[in-house]
């Protein structure tokens, strides 16, 4: 029951959230309505806005807004640990995450066999890679909410993504001149929000590869997954223990 009322809070914790989702699915009808585009076409569409721009909307303040207002010192006095306060909450987020993609595959095998028009080639793939590079922004946006106030934790994370991209961007252009990429582009690979490994897997480029670990053999595509759950987890650590040394006040910000 605590667990479903946690999950919960993550939806009913401001009224816009319905709407978000609302909008979402209506942009997802209208592009493939007004474009009729290819499953490559619509997965880079939903990719980006159901994968990196949903779960800002959605974690805006997720920590932030209960910080600032004093309402995080009636939380962590009840008798739990402050990490299910964490967990629960990112998993609501998943959650919802899920629903909304599970809607707008819905929708779009709906117009598809009404329209006869556009491809659903491999919109599965796209749509389980903007569920995971949800998760990891989301985890990574809500960690940030616990020491930005308010609502700017998903204001900094676009910033920051979208800075980095071309500050890297020119970085790599540099660099390979040089031939010295290889710190940067591990730093991008392993550390950042699986952006590439995500689009690559969802396009089909890691198809006909393998990767081996110990003695057994996987398929790269599935090694991508890996990496990006376990991305979602490192994120997710760092904000438990980033909430559980914080000291709360009482007073408004």
């Amino acid at each position: 029951m605590r667990a479903y009322e946690l999950m919960k809070e993550t939806y009913c914790r401001r009224g816009y959230i319905w709407i978000v989702h609302i909008v979402w699915l209506v942009l997802y009808g209208s592009f493939w309505w007004l474009f009729l585009p290819s499953g490559e076409e619509f997965g880079r569409f939903i990719f980006i806005w159901g994968g990196f721009f949903l779960p800002l909307a959605l974690s805006a303040g997720i920590f932030g807004d209960d910080i600032a207002s004093g309402r995080i010192c009636v939380l962590v006095t009840k008798p739990f640990w402050l990490g299910e306060l964490y967990i629960y909450r990112l998993l609501g987020l998943s959650l919802q995450g899920a629903v909304n993609f599970i809607l707008a595959g819905c929708i779009v095998f709906v117009l598809h066999f009404l329209m006869r028009k556009g491809s659903t080639e491999d919109l599965g793939l796209w749509l389980l890679a903007s569920w995971l590079l949800f998760n990891t922004c989301a985890a990574l946006s809500t960690s940030l909410s616990i020491v930005v106030g308010r609502a700017y934790n998903s204001l900094l994370l676009f910033a920051v993504v979208v800075t980095g991209y071309f500050v890297v961007s020119l970085l790599m252009v540099s660099m390979r001149q040089q031939g010295g990429t290889g710190v940067l582009a591990g730093f991008i690979k392993y550390c950042w929000p699986p952006f590439e490994l995500l689009y690559k897997f969802a396009s089909g480029e890691y198809g006909k590869y393998s990767l081996t670990v110990g003695r057994f053999s996987v398929t790269k595509s599935v090694a991508c997954i890996v990496h990006s759950l376990i991305l979602m987890v490192v994120y997710s650590i760092v904000g438990i223990a980033l909430l559980s040394r914080r000291q709360f006040s009482r007073q408004r910000d």
